[in-house]
């Protein structure tokens, strides 16, 4: 037995649970992530999550994972050998100091209701406590920094929401997901004064990516992106270089829309949406109408490529008036998003 079997053995759920057939194990390697697109696509039609997902997008997301390590970070549930949920957590420091235990459990819709949901959700707990710890004894946090547990979930996720109210947790953060039609008129707002766009080259990527780092700093529970986020953004399909409205001030790059289309998700829904995402405006050049006359170029360059529709995420609570500004660009939210903390209580605290 390797090292990595060794991690996976003797699971104990911090939760009574008993139902004929069910065991708990680890991650087993590649061979699971055809468990894991399968569970996914299982739950995405009755939770209403849109997404279009290959056995390659969940290999190049595992091989860039940070803070979360598969064999010691994963479980997964079985009903008679076949696999029906899947967890996993992992950790982050934001800007404000605050140790932030992220989790997720994907549960195939037959199996739900059965009390499968919240063991695993007590599970990843437990683990996550027991980093924390870990990261204290190595000196990496104090004692006196402030854990959370955090959870993220959507409107449609109805049982999700109940389950992980009953655990204790409370909204501290809202997202909408918001839509806007193509075949409305789109006014084009002029770029600032000495501004330009221009072509996104190879050997600007770094620099584009530094720029939106930077300029993101200032949104609400920021976490630095690693380097393996960056080397993951430079291998998605998505990746569409061409499609970026990016502006530039001499050799600084002042703000930016990341634009993007998924084609598979396009082809899977019947639709031709084009996403006006990554939009960012660094400090110095704020308050001068450049998000606008970037995002409203996005618009036109979309509907030149026959897209009828664009779409965008935005923080609801946004101080920079992201919202009021999409609004006034004519996209409407259509699905709302709420991230959920716990306080983490350490032992001996």
């Amino acid at each position: 037995m390797n090292t990595k079997e060794i991690l996976i053995d003797n699971i104990n759920l911090p939760y009574e649970l008993v139902l004929s057939g069910l065991s708990f194990r680890g991650f087993s390697g590649e061979q699971d992530y055809a468990h894991i697109l399968e569970i996914i696509n299982a739950t995405k039609t009755i939770d209403k999550i849109e997404r279009s997902d290959t056995l390659e997008d969940i290999a190049r997301y595992y091989e860039h994972l940070h803070n979360s390590d598969p064999y010691k970070d994963m479980l997964f549930a079985e009903m008679n050998g076949q696999v029906i949920a899947y967890s996993r957590v992992e950790w982050n420091i934001n800007d404000d100091g605050e140790w932030l235990g992220f989790h997720l459990c994907f549960l195939h819709p037959e199996w739900r209701r059965k009390g499968i949901g919240r063991a695993m959700l007590r599970y990843n707990e437990v683990r996550l406590r027991r980093i924390a710890e870990e990261l204290i004894e190595a000196g990496q946090i104090q004692t006196s920094t402030t854990c959370y547990f955090e959870v993220f979930t959507s409107d449609s996720e109805v049982g999700k929401d109940a389950l992980i109210l009953n655990e204790g947790y409370q909204a501290v953060r809202f997202a909408f997901s918001m839509q806007r039609s193509l075949l409305e008129p789109i006014e084009i707002t002029p770029m600032p004064p000495v501004l330009e766009i221009r072509s996104s080259l190879s050997e600007h990527y770094r620099t584009i990516w530094d720029a939106s780092q930077e300029a993101f700093r200032d949104h609400w529970g920021f976490v630095p992106a690693p380097e393996e986020e960056y080397q993951r953004w430079l291998k998605e399909p998505i990746f569409n270089p061409h499609l970026w409205k990016v502006a530039w001030d001499g050799d600084q790059v002042a703000g930016m829309v990341l634009n993007f289309v998924d084609e598979k998700e396009n082809e899977e829904y019947s639709r031709k949406r084009g996403y006006t995402e990554g939009i960012s405006v660094r400090r110095p050049w704020r308050r001068q109408g450049l998000a606008r006359a970037l995002l409203t170029r996005s618009l036109q360059m979309f509907k030149d490529m026959g897209m009828t529709e664009a779409a965008l995420g935005v923080d609801t609570q946004n101080l920079n008036g992201a919202l009021r500004l999409y609004e006034s660009v004519g996209f409407r939210p259509y699905k709302r998003y709420t991230t959920y903390r716990k306080p983490l209580q350490i032992a001996g605290e």
